[in-house]
């Protein structure tokens, strides 16, 4: 087993572990992520994530965490939020999850960032055990919100775009 940055030919494997990941949460009509979104998210001009994957002993992709920097204007610093984290049901209890919590762990120790962060779905026990024995506590007392679609729309309607200018 071993966990390495992701490259452009992970790509495809990276889209089916995101889908299969949007299924088990039973959500799977709500994922549209494509190759091409993901390669220009990835690898585009302005990239916006980056990801890890997890091999087997033969080297076949089994995991990935997906991830995007944040910052804390509290510790005045960036952190890492970390979108997806997946392994296949093949692969789960092997260390795939830990060692790629671990190297995105290492990765915010190295460049002196000071979070590593995620949410995960209230029901999914085994994954909240999971983050639980690596130390993870939940951030108790904050909801997270989304604004999506057309209500996304709707408010940026209501400006002039003077931000833009």
């Amino acid at each position: 087993m071993s966990v390495r940055t992701a490259t452009p030919d992970d790509v495809p494997v990276m889209v089916r572990l995101v889908h299969e990941l949007a299924d088990y949460e039973k959500a799977a009509h709500e994922c549209g992520l494509t190759e091409g979104r993901l390669h220009a998210a990835l690898f585009g001009p302005d990239p916006s994530a980056g990801a890890l994957v997890a091999t087997d002993d033969d080297g076949a992709v089994v995991g990935t965490a997906i991830w995007f920097r944040t910052f804390s204007t509290w510790e005045g610093v960036a952190g890492i939020h970390l979108e997806d984290l997946y392994v296949t049901p093949g692969a789960r209890g092997g260390g795939h999850g830990a060692a790629l919590l671990a190297e995105l762990a290492a990765e915010v120790a190295r460049r002196g960032w000071k979070r590593l962060e995620w949410n995960v779905l209230d029901w999914n026990t085994p994954a909240i055990g999971f983050y639980r024995s690596v130390g993870a506590v939940p951030n108790e007392g904050w909801t997270t919100y989304r604004l999506t679609g057309d209500p996304l729309v709707a408010l940026a309607g209501r400006t002039g775009g003077a931000a833009g200018r």
